[in-house]
């Protein structure tokens, strides 16, 4: 996701990933910051597949409502 740009500021990136981890959990990382410059990451670790995408949704629509767009999806059911 990423800030439309404005006037003479930079826009700004928000990266959303779910990765499996090797005990059976999954883990949630998020990386952000401003285009062209090293990010800040988080990782959360979830026990399910099912919390963790619920915290994608949650964390997404969040960053949505602070005026971030999908510029690019992949994954499961992001398909037309």
């Amino acid at each position: 996701m990423q800030t439309p740009p404005v006037a003479d500021a930079t826009p700004r990136y928000y990266h959303l990933i779910l990765e499996p981890d090797l005990f059976g959990g999954w883990s949630l990382v998020r990386e952000w910051g401003q285009q062209g410059r090293p990010g800040r990451v988080r990782r959360e670790h979830f026990e399910d597949r099912e919390a963790a995408e619920a915290a994608f949704m949650r964390v997404r629509d969040a960053q949505l409502g602070r005026g971030y767009r999908v510029v690019f999806a992949e994954g499961e059911g992001m398909g037309p």
